[in-house]
């Protein structure tokens, strides 16, 4: 079944238990890292390195650098269990990434803005993981964080003042 026509029947965490689950996530693991700066992992690795204070791990089978970090070629290459595993890759390889996320014993699946697979949701509930899906980390992060503005949204708010994360 393809994405763009699946039912959405399942309810993800409302906003105050997405918050609860970055404020318990020290780790995480971004699965399809781009070293491309047009891609939205790229963007979303830069603002974690440098607005979090997570450690962030990049997972690509196909490169062994992204922004001065190393690469692991899979989620069971990393030197320590991720907390969260952040998923940017296509619909038909999300099963296979959740198999991983299970098998290293992740606590969280977070499936990137746009992407949404019922079956996945189901499996990783069954098997005691957090799931969230169609959100972004970097978006959630800064909203919770007051820090939309610096993270490429206009807010409307003009001012000559930067203001600090928390």
């Amino acid at each position: 079944m393809s994405n763009a026509v699946e039912a959405r029947t399942w309810e993800g965490p409302n906003a105050a238990e997405r918050l609860d689950i970055l404020r318990n996530t020290t780790s995480i693991a971004i699965v399809g890292a781009s070293n491309k700066p047009s891609r939205a992992s790229y963007f979303v690795a830069t603002y974690l390195l440098s607005s979090s204070r997570y450690k962030v791990y990049f997972v690509n089978p196909v490169l062994n650098e992204i922004l001065g970090e190393p690469v692991y070629k899979s989620l069971a290459d990393l030197p320590e269990v991720p907390d969260l595993v952040e998923v940017f890759r296509k619909h038909d390889d999300l099963p296979g990434v959740l198999d991983e996320a299970i098998a290293v014993g992740a606590k969280t699946l977070w499936l990137q803005l746009g992407s949404w697979h019922e079956e996945v949701a189901a499996r990783a509930e069954a098997a005691g993981l957090n799931i969230v899906m169609d959100r972004c980390v970097k978006i959630e992060h800064a909203r919770f964080h007051g820090g939309l503005r610096l993270a490429g949204f206009n807010t409307g708010v003009i001012s000559s003042k930067r203001q600090l994360l928390a």
